[in-house]
């Protein structure tokens, strides 16, 4: 099973020290979470949108920027986590996209980070491409989490030291592992684009560098989904600019613990600071991160 590489800071074992069986339970009650969530949101969609797409009235607003929509099943399906952990871990903190909350208080306390639907956009348009992700973290750093594929039923789940897996809808388990390639002209590499004007001009002007040095780029929408084809070896590599820990907290750790390298912000870091996220195949990290160097991409991108 997979390890977790040492320059995966905000996913590595310093200072989370937890037997293996309380790992083991917490990536357990995440991927329950995910899969309850996810189920929601499946049963949801056509409810609030309607079957040729009509859209409910109150259905969707916008948030810091018109192009960034939130629905009312992303705060449903927030909720619904938020009290099943008051049920089961009553007074563990929770962090979530929609509801907010802190990652500030003991080291030792678990805190729970969510991100109700992934992909949003996606979900608001109808194209499969969105998740539910839920994050256990412990002193700053991810310990279990579950990714759900709500379109096509599948849950992605790691936990420290555990390795990483995915379930498909017929119960078929895959033990994740990325891809042994080891070039970066080879690889296909995943990237995402912001919503606000100035990181997405600069965005665009990053990936016209990039995209003539690499085998192609890919653009599907959700952060966490990206990851997680990094550890399915869907693609070879993927890096995005402003995220936030409820974006990458279970996806990150799935993705180290299927071997790749990862570069993190701090877990509190705001997405508004443009910081970048990195997850590579190990054969191409250093390669790649010396790419993105080279363009001014290691440069954080606030949002202005």
């Amino acid at each position: 099973m997979g390890g977790v590489p040492e320059s995966s800071s905000s996913v590595a074992a310093a200072s989370v020290d937890l037997p293996p069986e309380e790992v083991a339970e917490l990536r357990r009650l995440a991927v329950d979470l995910a899969e309850s969530a996810a189920a929601h949101v499946r049963t949801r969609r056509p409810e609030v949108f309607g079957p040729t797409g009509a859209r409910a009235d109150d259905a969707v607003r916008s948030k810091a920027h018109p192009t960034d929509p939130v629905t009312v099943v992303d705060t449903e399906a927030e909720e619904l986590i938020r009290a099943r952990l008051a049920d089961l871990r009553p007074g563990d903190p929770i962090l979530g996209e929609e509801g907010g909350g802190s990652l500030v208080g003991t080291d030792d306390a678990v805190h729970w980070v969510l991100d109700p639907i992934d992909g949003t956009v996606n979900f608001l348009y109808g194209i499969p491409g969105y998740a539910v992700s839920v994050a256990a973290m412990r002193g700053g750093r991810s310990i279990a989490g579950a990714v759900v594929d709500v379109e096509r039923a599948v849950t992605y789940s790691a936990g420290l030291g555990l390795g990483a897996i995915s379930v498909d809808a017929d119960g078929v388990v895959d033990h994740l592992r990325c891809a042994t390639v080891d070039s970066v002209s080879m690889s296909l590499v995943a990237t995402g684009f912001a919503y606000g004007q100035f990181r997405r001009t600069r965005q665009a002007a990053l990936i016209a560098q990039v995209l003539p040095q690499v085998r192609d780029i890919r653009r599907f929408g959700a952060a966490a989904l990206d990851l997680c084809h990094v550890a399915a070896g869907r693609v070879d590599a993927y890096f995005e600019h402003g995220l936030n820990a409820w974006d990458w907290g279970a996806g990150a750790l799935i993705a180290a613990e299927s071997g790749a390298v990862l570069t993190l912000p701090s877990a509190d870091a705001p997405g508004t600071d443009g910081d970048l996220v990195i997850a590579a195949a190990p054969g191409v990290a250093a390669e790649l991160a010396a790419l993105l160097e080279s363009v001014g991409a290691t440069e954080p991108i606030p949002d202005r």
